[in-house]
């Protein structure tokens, strides 16, 4: 019976048995292609979550190969992004122990081993297998993606039970933590916008005009009636029971193309008219001229509402012109569309319209009362507060003083002066503002140049 499987033993082949050198090419060519994977993982996260989705809407839609697979990948964010963590953890970690295994056949000592390795590998992987593909995907995005969609795929259906799992775990961890995981959120905020239009200014990809509308846009959303209204005591108006020949002059008189019309006093505006529609009721109506023929109904808003929403429902409603009301009903003012089109693109002067802010010296500048503080702050970059009873540099002037102010007196606030320029009755128009701190600022400076000359 021994004999039997002896020679039994005998007839099987031995498979043959790797020497050293053999097993080290093998391990050094299976380090190769695991720093290929690796580098592949991450790249692909880096080109993936760097190509913006409105992007890859327009690849679709114009048929490049490969572009509907970035679609698909990119719907489920969280998925892509533990699939590229698991196959790129699972590569460095076979990296790691095959490079373990070939330095333990030249090193007896263990210790000596895990160090070298440690170091080795740490130094493969940042060099090959991060700085160098994610510099590439960086400068790349567009043109990578593409390349690497389908592998990534691939990656994702011979990884799924283990993506599965760890998917699975992390929203589980992110659940218990009270957590939300990055990559389900926004990837551009409001903020990250203003911040790149800051950024394409410093850069001279935009200029100063262009950034200043930019950043007026994301302000006209938060912004209300009481802001952009013309106050109540610059309303030009007529009364219901003026003539058409009272009417064109009082447009013409305050060069206005169109005004309210009131019933007993501004609190009660009926409607709106305008120079074009009194002068065809004029000369071509039938019978005597009326005013009230002519008149136009328009919107009374609240001076909280939204200039967004209110934009929108004036071209809704096709108006050129609303009235705005306070919590009691009493007219508080008036918005045009110029005034919300002003919002966006900058004052539109006309005439001999005065610059709202007119910049003397750069750090002293006239500005006119009705200003609202913000615009102040953002032309001579500085930080004047705007409470809830004021929003305009006169309303300032007013809170500080406490009292009515008149022509000549001046006010200070944080190396900030303020004089008056001129008051009409009791309403301030123009004011000097002076930015103490770079005033005084300006000789120090000119002392340390003429002591470096």
């Amino acid at each position: 019976m021994g004999s039997s499987l002896i020679t039994l033993a005998a007839g099987i082949p031995q498979l043959p048995v790797l020497e050293g050198p053999t097993v080290t090419l093998l391990g050094i060519l299976a380090i190769m292609v695991l720093i290929g994977m690796s580098a592949f993982f991450s790249s692909s996260e880096i080109a993936m979550f760097s190509l913006p989705k409105h992007r890859v809407d327009s690849l679709v839609d114009e048929g490049v190969k490969s572009a509907k697979t970035i679609r698909a990948l990119k719907e489920n964010p969280h998925r892509l992004l533990v699939t590229i963590l698991v196959g790129n953890n699972l590569v460095n970690i076979a990296m790691t122990a095959i490079a373990t295994a070939l330095i333990g056949i030249y090193v007896e000592s263990a210790l000596l081993t895990i160090v070298l390795t440690t170091f080795g590998i740490t130094a493969v992987v940042l060099l090959f297998a991060e700085t160098a593909p994610k510099s590439y995907a960086v400068e790349h995005t567009e043109s990578w993606s593409l390349r690497i969609a389908r592998p990534l795929k691939l990656s994702e259906t011979v990884l799924y039970p283990l993506v599965v799992v760890f998917d699975h775990l992390t929203r589980l961890v992110n659940k218990v933590t009270g957590g939300r995981a990055a990559i389900e959120s926004t990837y551009v905020t409001r903020e990250e916008i203003q911040n790149i239009i800051e950024t394409g200014e410093r850069e001279g990809v935009i200029d100063e005009e262009e950034r200043e509308m930019l950043a007026r846009i994301f302000r006209f959303n938060n912004t209300i009636a009481k802001e952009v209204m013309t106050p109540r005591l610059d309303i030009t108006a007529v009364p219901k029971d003026a003539t058409v020949d009272e009417a064109i002059e009082t447009c013409i008189q305050a060069d206005r193309e169109r005004v309210p019309v009131f019933d007993r006093n501004l609190d009660n505006i009926i409607g709106i008219v305008t120079v074009r529609d009194l002068v065809r009721e004029l000369r071509y109506s039938e019978g005597d001229p009326s005013l009230e023929r002519v008149v136009k109904p328009t919107l009374h808003v609240p001076e909280s509402k939204n200039v967004d929403e209110l934009l929108t429902e004036m071209q809704d409603n096709r108006l050129q012109m609303v009235i705005v009301i306070d919590e009691f009903g009493t007219t508080e003012g008036l918005i045009t569309l110029e005034d919300m089109v002003e919002e966006i693109v900058g004052d539109i002067l006309e005439g001999d319209e005065p610059e709202p802010i007119e910049f003397l010296e750069e750090n002293v500048a006239l500005v006119q009362g009705e200003v609202n503080i913000d615009e102040v702050n953002e032309a001579l970059e500085i930080d004047l507060p705007e409470g809830e009873e004021f929003e305009t540099l006169a309303g300032f002037v007013f809170n500080r003083a406490g009292r009515l102010v008149e022509e000549g007196e001046e006010i200070e606030f944080d190396e900030v002066k303020i004089g008056i320029e001129r008051v009409d009755n009791t309403r301030i128009m123009k004011v000097r503002v002076t930015v103490l701190e770079r005033e005084e600022a300006d000789p120090a400076v000119e002392e340390a140049d003429a002591g470096d000359d």
